[in-house]
């Protein structure tokens, strides 16, 4: 680790972390709230699969969509009208909706063919976002002058990286470029993390194996072809199935490469120096 004890990590000039969990249990928090202090720079995975590794996927979806339409059809084939993404940190709707959910067109969902696809582009593209850590964390500070560097990963890393594995050659970049901290929650996280999925349903990562053995229970369990899945039925069943084997594959990220917050305690930060003094202290504990 970059710090392997509390006095490094107080000492040290440059703090740099990468924060790792669930979406929901405060990575993007921290990351706002240190950036606003001024003093950390807010590197964004998810906002650069979405740009750079997946910006072009995104726009000639759109652009697929809108050929469909014959007024702008003509439009964007004479070049009269411009297509972009209008991806934020605040705002990564497009990188979702590009990612999609299979099931019955009819209900907004996608074949499954090309769901698959789409999944195996997002895993190549935020293997590839982890490893640009270090390259940001040195642009951080060489052109924009800021002393502190916080990563704030997607909730799908544990999909693309094996935390039980010494060679991962993702982990091994990212913790050479920053600090893995993982903020774990407890049953009553993941209860509230499922009711508020259950609200507002997303497109989600999966790791292959992990999808197709769940597509099929699914498809077997309901009785039902492929193209008369309910989208969001689906993605709230697996997102059930997700968050269970999830768990152990983010235990071992921070067993092996990093440390632990709980999410109680994340939620009790409220400025750059309270966020300092808990690293400090999950420092010791590992310890």
């Amino acid at each position: 680790m970059l710090y392997n004890s509390a006095r490094e990590w107080h000492e040290a000039t440059h703090k740099r972390v990468a924060i790792i969990g669930m979406s929901g249990l405060g990575k993007t928090y921290l990351s706002e709230m240190l950036r606003a202090g001024g003093e950390w720079y807010h590197y964004s995975v998810d906002y650069r699969i979405g740009t750079r590794y997946m910006g072009e996927h995104i726009v000639d979806n759109f652009k697929r969509e809108a050929m469909r339409v014959p007024f702008l059809r003509d439009l964007l084939k004479s070049d009269s009208i411009y297509i972009a993404s209008n991806i934020t940190f605040e705002n990564l709707a497009p990188l979702s909706t590009y990612l999609g959910k299979p099931g019955d067109p009819a209900k907004g969902g996608i074949d499954f063919k090309t769901y698959l696809e789409r999944q195996r582009q997002h895993a190549l593209a935020e293997a590839a976002a982890l490893q640009d850590t270090g390259i940001f964390a040195h642009k951080a500070l060489d052109i924009y002058g800021y002393q502190h560097f916080i990563c704030d990963t997607s909730g799908s890393i544990c999909e693309v990286v094996d935390g039980n594995d010494p060679e991962d050659q993702v982990l091994q970049s990212l913790s050479a470029s920053a600090l893995p901290v993982l903020i774990e929650g407890h049953a009553a996280h993941a209860r509230e993390l499922i009711a508020r999925f259950d609200a507002a349903p997303k497109p989600m990562y999966y790791r292959e194996d992990f999808l197709l053995e769940k597509w099929r229970k699914y498809l077997q369990k309901q009785s039902l072809r492929e193209d008369e899945v309910d989208p969001d039925d689906f993605i709230r069943w697996g997102y059930r199935e997700l968050l269970e084997a999830r768990l152990p594959r983010y235990a071992s990220i921070a067993k092996n490469w990093g440390i632990t917050l709980m999410a109680d305690e994340v939620r009790k930060i409220r400025d750059p120096q309270d966020f300092t003094d808990l690293i400090g202290q999950a420092l010791e504990r590992s310890a």
